[in-house]
């Protein structure tokens, strides 16, 4: 996320960067949903002052005892000391709190980052009276400065007495960094003869790619599921959501997606799951994925500067994995990238990416076509190729491109968006 990009220059530390734009991306949904209460869970959030002014930054989600709770973090090799505080803790499998601030990434902070985990959770600990053990903590926002975990004595005392089960958009507004809208989405499904429902909540504009789990991410539900399998659901779920986006290429240290299960529909008589096999589970799955894929693409139309929503798909490959490979190398390169922000069908930048994915592909059997027309087959410039009409097509807000391989069944389809000047300016000024 561009909320963690390094510390790297000697600009005043106190400055706070761009947050939460008054420019909402024009990809930005017409509509939010109306996110009902999911028993067992209660949500508030404050202004603790941790890096900007006359914001909220902080938030604390408060579930019932006995919540079940899964986790897939950054595959990132310098990971934030809250992803190593969350892998240590998520083999408990339960969870009572969750404290996530912005403002500070709480990243490549040494021991002293360390230090503010373990406050953090302390503090919070004592405010929802619990263990230390079941706290689970996220932070986005700058790299490298340290995070000072004091600020939350006191607010998350109060946070706890007020917390109210139906706050999402305020939260979801909580951990905003450079985004320019709080990112939302909600599904209800029944699970055996009882309604359950299932609520998420996203943050993430840029160092956005999908060798991770996904940028800042929590979904709650009232279902009664196992930690191993709720385990199992989400490590799925992102498979083809969250780790099918990218905005730059970029792994964040902080990626973060917690799934927390209160099982209070058990009441009504939702049936209490113990294996993500079980076949009472399909339409719950059908709908858990369908909040991933919501939240997901929700991200890839709130890139940093973007003007354009990209889905990209590559078919005929040798295998799906293949086809994921040369999405992404599609969808990563800012070339093609920048020729979309300039309306400009350049399907020559499609192939070279195409053949530098290292994967197998034929030029003389590619085929390449952006929004519906097809531009190139067979390895040439199609022969009813018409520069006016695929002019005009480019001038969408969504496009899509699609590559034919000719080679097999794999298919595959990333998210992604254009790459524009806005995004050099929000990068460039991040910390000046």
């Amino acid at each position: 996320m561009a909320g963690h990009r390094p510390a790297i220059c000697m600009s005043d530390p106190t400055k706070a960067p761009p947050a939460m734009s008054s420019t909402v991306s024009p990809l930005a949904p017409k509509t939010v949903p109306d996110m009902p209460v999911i028993a067992g869970v209660r949500l508030a959030t404050a202004e603790a002052g941790i890096r900007y002014k006359n914001r909220t930054d902080v938030l604390l989600a408060v579930m019932d005892k006995g919540t079940a709770v899964a986790g897939v973090f950054t595959r990132s090799k310098c990971p934030s000391a809250p992803v190593e505080w969350c892998r240590a803790k998520l083999k408990g499998g339960k969870a009572r709190a969750l404290v996530v601030n912005s403002g500070n990434a709480n990243a490549f902070t040494g021991k002293t980052g360390r230090a503010s985990t373990a406050l953090t959770a302390k503090i919070a600990a004592k405010a929802v009276g619990c263990s230390e053990s079941e706290i689970f903590l996220a932070s986005t926002g700058v790299i490298g400065e340290p995070l000072d975990a004091t600020k939350f004595d006191g607010v998350l005392g109060r946070l706890a007495e007020t917390a109210e089960p139906d706050d999402y958009l305020a939260a979801a507004k909580a951990i905003m960094t450079t985004d320019t809208f709080p990112k939302v989405a909600t599904a209800t499904v029944k699970l055996g003869k009882a309604k359950v429902t299932i609520n998420g909540m996203a943050k993430g504009a840029g160092m956005i790619a999908p060798d991770m789990a996904t940028m800042l991410s929590f979904i709650f539900t009232d279902a009664p599921i196992a930690p191993a399998a709720l385990q199992a659901l989400l490590k799925s779920g992102v498979e083809d959501t969250f780790n099918a986006v990218t905005i730059d290429g970029d792994t964040s240290t902080s990626d973060t997606l917690l799934a927390f299960a209160t099982g209070a529909a058990a009441k009504h008589g939702a049936p209490k799951i113990d294996r993500a096999s079980d076949p009472r589970l399909k339409a719950f799955v059908k709908a858990f994925n369908q909040v991933l894929a919501n939240l997901s693409e929700q991200v890839a139309r709130d890139g940093e500067g973007a003007r354009k929503l990209v889905e990209i798909t590559v078919e005929g490959a040798k295998t799906k994995a293949s086809a994921r490979k040369i999405a992404m190398s599609i969808a990563n390169s800012p070339l093609v990238k920048t020729a979309i922000a300039g309306e400009d069908a350049n399907w020559g930048r499609v192939v070279m990416a195409v053949g530098k994915a290292g994967e197998p592909a034929d030029r003389d059997k590619l085929s390449i076509s952006f929004n519906g027309i097809r531009v190139a087959k067979s390895g040439a410039r199609d022969p009813s190729y018409d520069e006016a009409q695929v002019s005009e097509a480019m001038k969408a807000p969504e496009i899509a491109i699609k590559v034919s391989l000719g080679l097999g069944k794999g298919r595959d389809r990333v998210m992604t968006c254009d790459l524009t000047k806005e995004y050099v300016a929000i990068n460039g000024d991040y910390r000046s």
